[in-house]
Protein backbone atom coordinates (compact mmCIF):
# COMPACT_ATOMS: atom_id res chain seq x y z
CA UNK A 1 0.00 0.00 0.00
CA UNK A 2 2.99 2.61 0.45
CA UNK A 3 4.02 2.59 -2.67
CA UNK A 4 1.44 3.09 -4.61
CA UNK A 5 1.04 6.44 -3.14
CA UNK A 6 4.65 7.69 -5.03
CA UNK A 7 3.25 6.06 -8.15
CA UNK A 8 -0.28 8.26 -7.98
CA UNK A 9 1.90 11.41 -7.55
CA UNK A 10 4.54 10.07 -10.56
CA UNK A 11 1.09 9.96 -13.09
CA UNK A 12 -0.28 13.73 -11.75
CA UNK A 13 3.11 15.09 -12.51
CA UNK A 14 3.20 13.29 -15.80
CA UNK A 15 0.18 14.35 -17.04
CA UNK A 16 0.98 17.89 -16.15
CA UNK A 17 4.05 17.59 -18.19
CA UNK A 18 2.05 16.07 -20.73
CA UNK A 19 -0.63 19.18 -20.44
CA UNK A 20 2.38 21.56 -20.35
CA UNK A 21 3.94 20.64 -23.33
CA UNK A 22 0.88 19.99 -25.28
CA UNK A 23 0.15 23.39 -24.62
CA UNK A 24 3.20 24.52 -26.17
CA UNK A 25 3.35 23.00 -29.06
CA UNK A 26 0.03 22.05 -30.63
CA UNK A 27 -1.05 24.25 -33.07
CA UNK A 28 -4.39 24.22 -34.83
CA UNK A 29 -5.34 22.13 -37.92
CA UNK A 30 -8.06 22.79 -40.47
CA UNK A 31 -9.22 19.86 -42.91
CA UNK A 32 -10.26 20.70 -46.17
CA UNK A 33 -11.66 17.68 -48.16
CA UNK A 34 -11.96 17.62 -52.67
CA UNK A 35 -14.26 15.80 -54.28
CA UNK A 36 -14.07 15.21 -58.01
CA UNK A 37 -17.10 17.24 -59.08
CA UNK A 38 -17.00 18.73 -62.86
CA UNK A 39 -13.13 17.60 -62.92
CA UNK A 40 -12.80 15.01 -65.43
CA UNK A 41 -8.95 13.28 -64.33
CA UNK A 42 -8.18 13.54 -60.80
CA UNK A 43 -6.22 11.31 -60.73
CA UNK A 44 -3.04 13.13 -60.70
CA UNK A 45 -4.56 15.81 -58.17
CA UNK A 46 -2.46 14.43 -55.18
CA UNK A 47 0.29 14.58 -56.78
CA UNK A 48 -0.15 18.09 -58.35
CA UNK A 49 -1.07 19.34 -54.81
CA UNK A 50 2.33 17.82 -53.66
CA UNK A 51 4.19 20.07 -56.03
CA UNK A 52 2.49 23.09 -55.38
CA UNK A 53 3.09 22.48 -51.29
CA UNK A 54 6.95 21.71 -52.21
CA UNK A 55 6.61 25.16 -55.14
CA UNK A 56 7.10 23.18 -57.98
CA UNK A 57 3.59 23.85 -59.12
CA UNK A 58 1.45 27.08 -59.34
CA UNK A 59 -2.59 26.77 -58.39
CA UNK A 60 -4.48 30.48 -59.77
CA UNK A 61 -1.73 32.65 -58.06
CA UNK A 62 -2.32 31.34 -54.69
CA UNK A 63 1.31 30.95 -52.35
CA UNK A 64 2.43 27.70 -51.88
CA UNK A 65 1.40 26.10 -47.79
CA UNK A 66 4.35 24.74 -46.59
CA UNK A 67 2.57 22.96 -44.10
CA UNK A 68 -0.18 21.26 -46.35
CA UNK A 69 -0.71 17.51 -45.94
CA UNK A 70 -2.06 15.93 -48.63
CA UNK A 71 -3.92 12.55 -48.47
CA UNK A 72 -5.30 10.38 -50.97
CA UNK A 73 -8.39 8.72 -50.55
CA UNK A 74 -10.46 6.15 -53.06
CA UNK A 75 -13.12 9.17 -54.19
CA UNK A 76 -11.59 12.35 -52.67
CA UNK A 77 -7.95 14.16 -51.33
CA UNK A 78 -7.87 15.46 -47.91
CA UNK A 79 -5.84 18.66 -47.08
CA UNK A 80 -4.71 19.40 -44.10
CA UNK A 81 -2.92 22.96 -42.48
CA UNK A 82 -2.78 25.29 -39.47
CA UNK A 83 -2.65 28.22 -42.03
CA UNK A 84 -6.40 28.74 -42.65
CA UNK A 85 -6.18 32.27 -44.80
CA UNK A 86 -4.13 29.97 -47.15
CA UNK A 87 -6.41 26.89 -47.31
CA UNK A 88 -9.62 29.30 -47.54
CA UNK A 89 -7.88 30.07 -50.79
CA UNK A 90 -6.89 27.24 -52.19
CA UNK A 91 -10.33 26.35 -51.66
CA UNK A 92 -11.61 28.70 -53.81
CA UNK A 93 -8.88 28.35 -56.49
CA UNK A 94 -9.88 24.42 -56.52
CA UNK A 95 -13.75 25.38 -56.54
CA UNK A 96 -13.33 27.32 -59.91
CA UNK A 97 -11.02 24.15 -61.30
CA UNK A 98 -14.21 22.62 -61.44
CA UNK A 99 -13.70 20.62 -57.64
CA UNK A 100 -16.43 19.74 -55.24
CA UNK A 101 -14.95 20.81 -51.64
CA UNK A 102 -16.72 19.75 -47.99
CA UNK A 103 -15.76 23.06 -46.91
CA UNK A 104 -12.89 23.70 -44.22
CA UNK A 105 -13.67 21.90 -40.42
Amino acid sequence: MGESTPLIHRVAMAKRVAAKWLGENAAPEYRLAVFRGTLRDVRNLPDLLKSFRDGKARVASVPPIKDLGVQAEFDHVVLRSSDFDALTKLEAALQRYGCETTGIY
